[in-house]
């Protein structure tokens, strides 16, 4: 009986072919079809552990951790100079899930610089603002603007403690006139004090203090009233 061979089956060459092309591990440079490459691990064809991404359309770079194909981890992003062309340090810190999350350090073009938290990709919970007119603001942070309480201190050494809102000195605070050696403290409504006390405050040692201090009032002395604003009305006038 004659004996019949069947050929073996085999499966298609492309599956051969896409399990090579499967990326896993350490792998060289890789190439989007948009131009844009990477350098580093992979899991399961996404970008995973280590590496470093470069894109074609900005020229920036990201390099640090990835998590399955975004951002994750501790990493840094620099962008190259529009005249110079070299490399300038944008951020560096922590990152998840594609956003800036957690702490991390962001450089300004023009000089300005934020340390603090970041939340969703934009400045959140508490962190340093250092101005490019040489203040600075340290505090709490909520959707990229101060919210909360906290400090700005001016160049010139003056300073307010208290509570902001979108940016703006809102609520209970303190502002300290350093150069005039008085203290204002009272309520702050989108960045105008609404009332107060004004006392003075280190008065000695203020490089240029008002030629008259501020009398102290006794409320229950009309005369003393009426004494005090006039004392004040002549200092304003000299």
């Amino acid at each position: 009986m004659p004996i019949v061979k069947y050929p073996r089956a085999r499966e298609p060459l492309y599956y051969e072919w896409d399990r090579k092309a499967q990326k896993c591990g350490l792998r060289h440079t890789v190439f989007a079809v948009n131009g844009d490459q990477y350098t580093g691990e992979w899991l399961n064809n996404l970008k995973h552990g280590k590496g470093t991404q470069i894109w074609k359309s900005t020229g920036a770079i990201y390099s640090g951790d990835w998590k399955f194909g975004k951002q994750d981890g501790y990493g840094s992003y620099s962008i190259p100079d529009p005249v110079t062309k070299e490399y300038k340090r944008v951020y560096t810190g922590w990152w998840k899930n594609g956003q800036k999350t957690g702490q991390g350090v962001w450089f300004y073009p023009n000089g300005e610089r934020y340390e603090g938290e970041w939340s969703g990709g934009v400045r959140g919970g508490w962190g340093r603002m250092y101005y490019r007119d040489g203040s600075s603001y340290e505090g709490q942070w909520e959707a990229d603007q101060p919210n909360g309480q906290g400090m700005l201190l001016l160049a010139n050494g003056n300073r307010y403690e208290g509570g902001w809102k979108d940016g703006k000195k809102h609520g209970p605070g303190r502002y300290f006139y350093v150069d005039k050696g008085q203290l204002l403290e009272g309520t702050w409504a989108e960045d105008i004090a609404k009332c107060g006390i004004l006392v003075d405050f280190d008065r000695d040692k203020a490089p240029a203090p008002p030629k008259y201090p501020i009398p102290k009032i006794e409320l229950d002395d009309p005369a003393g009233v009426l004494a005090a604003a006039q004392a004040l009305l002549d200092d304003s006038d000299n």
